[in-house]
């Protein structure tokens, strides 16, 4: 085993042992984190003590004690510590999580790929791990956390969970799993995809206002699903515009424009991972290109609702709500509350938590005493006081008042092809079942 990896592996459990055996504020901070996180892991199907090993290493680089990391309240308590192991230990704060696929089983570990980002590691493993790790086969899914060891090399910081060889619709769920469980790690070594997520947000949103003259619209279910249509239509079309991208043009018609034969084409294109046959049936087409966004499909019960309000936010994504102008009725009309159970639809906003903070500040911000009184009255508390009391009153009703990346987001195109492409086989299955069950008479 290397010297640097016997090192490391040595420092990572002094670290570990360091925090369990802590008092005090450290203590109090561990136990509030690990609480928070594994409410996240209630749905999952890993849980236990693999579950409890990594929220413990999550905390290492992801906890707070007043304005400390564990990893500097460790450092300051051990000054003896060489120059190179100091060096060790600030670089875990590189560390992340992720879906790892593998690309190659090595001597002393593995190369592996991250299927969340497309980025590979080089990952050394003791003789400990190559004998908990020998049944990992090329192509298998795992679900770790690494910590670099120097610029090249990387190790396993928590219990290596194997997922086995997984289809494109399960991994397109374990992916899933890995977002609502790991809501930090999404992107957690790729800083430039995130920015470029958030960015797409901020764009989607004034395309939301540039169509609607509005961040607010209330519409029909089945109306305002025609709308985001349109919507993420006129988005598609300027962001090819701005790329310079003329989509009424066939693909075959700008590769003659732009003199590349189709050899040349060919040959790109197979160099991204495109087969020739798909290229060549493109090339052959006179269709005109266009990148079509995923279809807008609302969920029954609102593509249904005689009303339904779309509420964009810069930051926080958008709400969908069935009853909105029903509770700014009761913050505006003086006998609203006699005809709307005023208590039922304020509790409803407070307890469902498909209604974010977001939604509760707008209201804050535009009905300030009304809202004050409203929740005066249906609390019972004469003494709230929105100013001193709000943020207490979201937390206790579990309103994460933190921002987390929506779904509106936009997603590597690796990851948007594989789900497009497990949507699809789901579906073909579906679709052949469904024609098997309705095979009947002389068939």
């Amino acid at each position: 085993m290397d010297t640097i990896l016997q090192t490391a592996k040595e420092l990572h459990l002094e670290l570990i042992d360091f925090v369990l055996s802590a008092e005090g504020d450290l203590a109090v901070s561990l136990e509030a984190f690990s609480a928070e996180q594994l409410g996240n892991f209630s749905e999952s199907q890993y849980q236990g003590a693999v579950e409890n090993e990594m929220v413990l290493n999550m905390f290492l680089t992801e906890g707070f004690v007043s304005d400390d990391k564990p990893i500097d309240i460790f450092l300051q308590c051990h000054p003896n510590l060489s120059v190179e192991q100091r060096n060790i230990i600030n670089n875990w704060r590189r560390s992340f999580a992720g879906l790892f696929e593998v690309k190659q089983i090595l001597d002393d570990g593995f190369k592996l790929r991250n299927w969340l980002t497309d980025k590979q590691y080089v990952v050394k493993t003791d003789p400990q791990e190559q004998q908990q790790l020998k049944r990992a086969k090329d192509g298998e899914i795992l679900l770790a956390r690494l910590v670099p060891l120097d610029k090249q090399d990387w190790m396993f910081s928590s219990p290596v969970t194997l997922m086995g060889k997984l289809g494109k619709p399960k991994l397109a769920v374990a992916i899933g799993n890995f977002k609502n469980n790991y809501k930090n790690d999404l992107y957690g070594d790729a800083p430039e995809l995130l920015e470029e997520a958030w960015l797409s947000v901020e764009k989607y949103h004034q395309g939301f206002i540039d169509f609607f003259g509005s961040d607010e619209i209330t519409l029909p279910g089945y109306q305002l699903e025609k709308k985001l249509s349109e919507l993420q239509e006129q988005v598609t079309q300027g962001r090819l515009e701005a790329a310079g991208i003329d989509s009424s043009k066939s693909l075959k018609e700008m590769v003659q424009e732009a003199d590349i034969s189709a050899e040349e084409m060919a040959e790109t294109a197979q160099g991204l991972g495109v087969e020739a046959k798909a290229v060549s049936r493109v090339l052959d087409s006179n269709n005109s290109i266009k990148m079509v966004m995923p279809k807008v499909e609302l969920p029954p019960h609102l593509k249904k609702a005689e009303e339904v309000t779309l509420i964009s936010f810069g930051h926080w994504g958008q709400i969908f709500l069935t009853n909105y102008t029903q509770f700014k009725k009761l913050l505006t009309t003086d006998n609203a509350k006699e005809e709307i159970d005023a208590s039922k639809l304020v509790l409803e906003y407070l307890e469902s938590p498909e209604i974010k903070a977001c939604v509760w500040h707008r209201l804050s911000e535009e009905y300030p005493e009304q809202l004050e009184k409203l929740l005066q009255q249906v609390l019972n508390s004469p003494e709230f006081d929105l100013n001193s009391d709000y943020f207490d009153l979201l937390d206790d009703y579990d309103k994460n008042l933190n921002l987390e990346l929506p779904e509106i987001a936009s997603v590597p195109l690796h990851l948007h092809n594989l789900f497009q492409e497990a949507l699809s086989e789901v579906t073909g299955k579906s679709n052949k079942k469904a024609k098997a069950k309705s095979k009947g008479g002389f068939g």
